[in-house]
């Protein structure tokens, strides 16, 4: 059991308790090694007893801890004591995407947006290093304060089977995938049917699919279409709404293929937000199920006639026993008797004009194949030529002079899904935004997803406008500010007029010119100044005086905890608080003192074992007993077995004062017999074998107190 105080690993030391979830527990504590503050997710007792959950678990974890970016809460480590199983990741302050929906209703579209592109940037890391997440919704994505966007959690669902899965685990339902919910295969593209659905509730303040039941909300995910999130917020552009329902499709053959094709229109969408360019495939026409006509059914039965008479002859040139016919239904019956009542006639005819269809068919490709041959060797030697407008090519254009968005445009319509990077540069001679030159020279023969550098002018020696980002959200005002190729830099201040959260200022101010790569510094407004309260510095006081110093800054004191500290001089007083010294919370938030107890104590266990005779007459001395010496924790810290009493014992530097002594042993009796006094009959008794066990509590001697 984790408690308050307590170190995992002689490393972690436990602070307080920051979150709970469906399957764990998560602690903010110290690393004492690295002077560090993590954050510690402890496995829930029901998992960490599951063995199969728990190896699974564990080799997630480490899978997991090789990911290292900036839009993923890394994980630092991974272990287990005393059958607690924990790991250790980055500490991220800040708010999940739930609570900070749940804070504003709903999300403004550039916001929603510019949080799923940092989203994805993460979980597209991890799908270049094949790790899927597999329970991508708002609660396991953090908005940090600096306005980073980063995913945690990875690796415990795949590690959570069906069979461990309970039902305060089932929140993720809502953003599961049909795949997902059918129990089926899942890959990198059930993480973007997630994310599709977190956009949508990011958008619209809801989920799509909702019911009584998890199971109700699981059959809607896998049968009901999805709704328009314009449905329910009609000034969501069209592009963010194509790429909604692109992520979304049921089938993972019809969303995004790729968390970077999805990161690609996200991006597009914040350029030209009203331009349909996402392309959605039909799945109503795709995947309407058609009536079969007379005409098919009678080609499917001549086809099945011909087929089954074919396999005839093959089981009978393979195997000496006749096939085992399966068991006919009515149906199967019925459909053999309408084949065996064929018109031999007209069977003839269809394989006469079989013959016909299969020679004009082999004389086409013949004379295709013929043209193809003539046309690859004309234009090898440059005999065909044809015009480029308004067709494909596999071909560098020329894209110096273009703007940067005409550049991009005419290469992504290159059809060839180039991977174009921007570059910026300084130039006098060639106007701001302009491109100057590419990577690949024109005429350069392309392939399919190559790489391609463009470089564009900047704004000459007076440097790159700043984006004005003042009373927007933080995350929007990081996501903007990056995208212009500027640091940002992030301060807190108070504000009667700006929301809390929002930017009440910056600098260089928007407008201005600063060099692209430069930092701009943004002040994130805490709301009004009397809205908050700094943490008053009690340290060294007692329990009683810091109490009252913290009631009277409108604070509040959860628990008063002692806790063992090596400075002999701070005993009794308030060593720590859960929150550090100046910092600005809410009034009334609930605050933990941590008071010294000294440094910690040690004890010891010198004694002579009695024997088990000494409470159980029935012992037989010389009778093996095992001995086991346990804290009152459940430390087991002795474990022996003997025949012989009394037993000397002498162990040093046990950690808790209390303990249990154990004495479990084997009482035997003999057979018997026994005689009737009615009849005379004597029956013999067999022998018994019993296991007792007999619990002796125990008070250890403190080291230090001299005894």
């Amino acid at each position: 059991m984790i408690k308050i105080g307590m170190m995992l690993g002689d490393r972690y030391e436990i602070l307080e308790k920051i979150g709970t979830g469906g399957m764990s527990d998560v602690y903010k504590a110290k690393d004492q090694k690295l002077n560090r503050f993590v954050a510690v997710k402890v496995l829930k007792q029901e998992f960490s007893e599951n063995t199969n959950f728990v190896s699974k678990f564990r080799v997630e974890a480490q899978a997991a801890a090789s990911l290292m970016h900036p839009n993923i809460v890394n994980v630092y480590d991974v272990g287990e004591e005393a059958g607690v199983h924990y790991i250790v990741m980055e500490l991220v302050e800040g708010i999940t995407l739930k609570k900070y929906i749940e804070k504003k209703a709903r999300l403004s579209v550039k916001e929603a947006v510019s949080i799923a592109i940092q989203a994805c940037m993460g979980l597209e890391a991890a799908h270049n290093n094949h790790i899927i997440h597999r329970d991508i919704k708002p609660q396991n994505i953090i908005i940090s304060k600096e306005g980073k966007v980063k995913v945690t959690d990875f690796g415990i669902a795949k590690a959570a089977t069906s069979n461990t899965i309970t039902s305060n685990v089932m929140g993720s339902v809502h953003y599961t995938s049909p795949e997902q919910a059918r129990g089926g295969y899942s890959d990198e593209r059930s993480d973007i049917y997630s994310m599709g659905i977190t956009l949508f509730e990011m958008l619209t303040g809801r989920v799509p699919f909702n019911g009584d039941t998890t199971v109700a909300i699981a059959i809607k995910q896998i049968q009901e279409p999805m709704p328009s999130p314009r449905d329910f917020v009609p000034e969501i552009p069209v592009s963010v709404e194509q790429i909604v329902l692109k992520s979304t499709q049921k089938s993972p053959d019809r969303r995004y293929q790729s968390v970077g094709a999805l990161i690609e229109d996200l991006k597009k969408s914040l350029v030209t937000p009203d331009e349909n360019f996402v392309r959605v495939i039909d799945t109503e026409s795709n995947a309407a199920t058609r009536k079969v006509s007379r005409d098919d059914m009678n080609e499917i039965k001549k086809q099945s006639r011909k087929t089954s008479h074919t396999e005839e002859i093959r089981l009978k040139k393979n195997s000496a026993k006749p096939p085992v016919q399966p068991v006919r239904s009515g149906k199967k019956r019925r459909m053999d008797y309408e084949n065996d009542i064929m018109d031999e006639d007209a069977e003839e005819e269809y394989e006469s004009r079989m013959e016909r269809l299969t020679t004009i068919l082999a004389v086409a490709g013949a004379v295709l194949i013929g043209c193809l041959v003539i046309f690859l060797a004309g234009r090898a030697i440059g005999v065909f030529r044809f015009p480029s407008s308004g067709e494909k090519s596999d071909q560098m254009i020329k894209v110096d002079g273009m703007t940067q968005e005409e550049a991009l445009k005419a290469l992504d319509d290159l059809g060839l899904g180039l991977e174009v990077t921007i570059a910026f540069e300084e130039n006098g001679d060639v106007p701001a935004g302009k491109v100057i030159r590419s990577d690949v020279e024109p005429g350069t023969r392309l392939s399919q997803g190559d790489a391609v550098t463009i470089v564009v002018s900047g704004e000459g020696g007076e440097g790159v406008t700043v984006p004005d980002v003042y009373d927007k959200s933080l995350a929007e005002a990081v996501s903007e500010l990056e995208s212009q190729g500027f640091q940002t830099q992030r301060n807190e201040g108070y504000s009667d007029t700006v929301a809390e959260g929002n930017v009440m200022g910056q600098s260089p101010e928007g407008g201005s010119k600063a060099e692209r790569g430069s930092t701009v510094t943004i002040t994130i407004s805490q709301g009004a100044q009397e809205s908050k309260v700094a943490v008053p510095d009690v340290l060294g006081m007692l329990p009683d005086e810091a109490k009252a110093t913290l009631e009277a800054a409108g604070l509040t004191v959860r628990n008063v905890e002692e806790v063992s500290d090596d400075d002999e001089t701070m005993i009794g007083k308030v060593i720590r608080l859960s929150y550090s010294i100046g910092t600005q919370v809410d009034p009334g938030t609930a605050i933990d003192i941590y008071v010294s107890s000294g440094p910690a104590s040690t004890y010891m266990y010198v004694a002579n074992i009695e024997s088990p005779a000494l409470e159980d007459p029935a012992y037989t001395e010389g009778t093996q007993c095992v001995i086991v010496l346990t804290t009152a924790s459940g430390t087991e810290i002795y474990r022996t077995a003997t025949t012989s009493f009394p037993l000397p014992v002498n162990l040093l530097n046990i950690s808790e004062p209390t303990g249990i002594l154990t004495l479990i042993y084997t009482v035997n009796t003999e057979a018997a017999t026994v005689t009737d006094p009615a009849t005379g009959e004597v029956t013999t008794v067999p022998g018994t074998s019993e296991q007792r066990t007999i619990n002796r509590p125990i008070t250890f001697i403190r080291n230090d107190s001299g005894t």
